[in-house]
C-alpha cells in the first residue's frame, strides 16, 4: 500500500497541510455509489463539492447573483470567505489572523475535505456534520507566529499559477471520476490509478485552499503527491 494513502501516517508532513485517506480499494458499496451526488446534497448545500472553491475563484461572481468566491463551497464557505476578508486586514495590520476565525476556517476546510471525499467516491463512509472520525482527514496546526503580511496582502495574485493548474486539475478529475463510477457500478471496485489520482488533486486543491483562507502562509507546492 503507498504511504499517501494511508492514515495512519502521523509523521511530519512535508507542507502546512497534510491529507491522510484510508484507502478503499477492496469491494465496493455499489448502492451508495450510484446515488453519491443525491446523498450528498446536504454537505453539498453546506460545504461545496470537490475543488468548488477554489475552483470559484476562476469564475467572479455575475450581475445576476452568481455563485462567486465561497458560494462555490456551500453556505459555510461563504463564512469563510468572510472571515478570510476580516482576516485579511487583520494580519496586514496586526501580523495575526484571529483565533476565532482561524478556528472557523479550518473547520470548515476539514468538513470540506471529508464532504469531497465522499462526493469523489474515495471513501462509502457518509461524513459527520462538522468535526467527527472520518477515513479522510487533514492535519493543519495553527502556528502562532507573526505571518507574512507582504504575502497575505498578495494572496489572491501569488495564488493564481495554483488556481489555473487547480482548475485544469479538476476537469481532468471529474471526467476520471465519471470513469470511476461507472468502473464501480460495474466491477465494484475504483481503479487504482484514477484512485490515487483523485487523492493527488484533492490533496492539491485543499492546500490551496488553505493558502487561500489564509490559514497559513507557506506556498503551496505544485505536486499531486505533497
Amino acid at each position: 500500500m503507498s504511504h499517501e494513502l494511508t492514515l495512519g501516517h502521523h509523521g511530519p508532513h512535508p507542507h502546512a497541510v497534510g491529507l491522510s485517506i484510508e484507502p478503499a480499494l477492496g469491494e465496493r458499496n455499489r448502492l451508495t455509489c450510484a446515488f453519491r451526488l443525491i446523498l450528498a446534497i446536504p454537505h453539498l448545500v453546506l460545504v461545496g463539492g470537490p475543488v468548488a472553491l477554489a475552483l470559484s475563484f476562476v469564475f467572479p461572481p455575475d450581475g445576476d447573483g452568481g455563485m462567486g468566491w465561497g458560494g462555490g463551497g456551500g453556505v459555510l464557505g461563504v463564512a469563510a470567505m468572510m472571515a478570510a476578508m476580516i482576516s485579511w486586514f487583520a494580519i496586514v495590520f496586526t501580523g495575526q489572523m484571529p483565533r476565532g476565525l482561524w478556528k472557523l476556517n479550518a473547520f470548515y476546510l476539514r468538513w470540506r475535505v471529508r464532504a469531497s471525499a465522499y462526493v469523489a467516491l474515495l471513501s462509502d463512509d457518509y461524513p459527520p456534520f462538522g468535526d467527527g472520525p472520518y477515513p479522510a482527514e487533514i492535519d493543519m496546526p495553527r502556528r502562532d507566529v507573526i505571518r507574512d503580511r507582504w504575502s497575505v496582502g498578495f494572496r489572491i495574485l501569488l495564488a493564481l499559477p495554483h488556481l489555473f493548474m487547480v482548475w485544469i486539475l479538476g476537469v481532468a478529475w471529474m471526467l476520471t471520476g465519471v470513469f470511476a463510477w461507472f468502473a464501480i457500478l460495474l466491477t465494484g471496485k475504483y481503479p487504482r490509478g484514477l484512485y490515487e489520482f483523485a487523492i493527488g488533486v484533492l490533496r492539491w486543491s485543499t492546500n490551496v485552499e488553505a493558502y487561500l483562507l489564509l490559514l497559513h502562509d507557506e506556498f503551496p507546492p505544485f505536486s499531486l503527491s505533497r
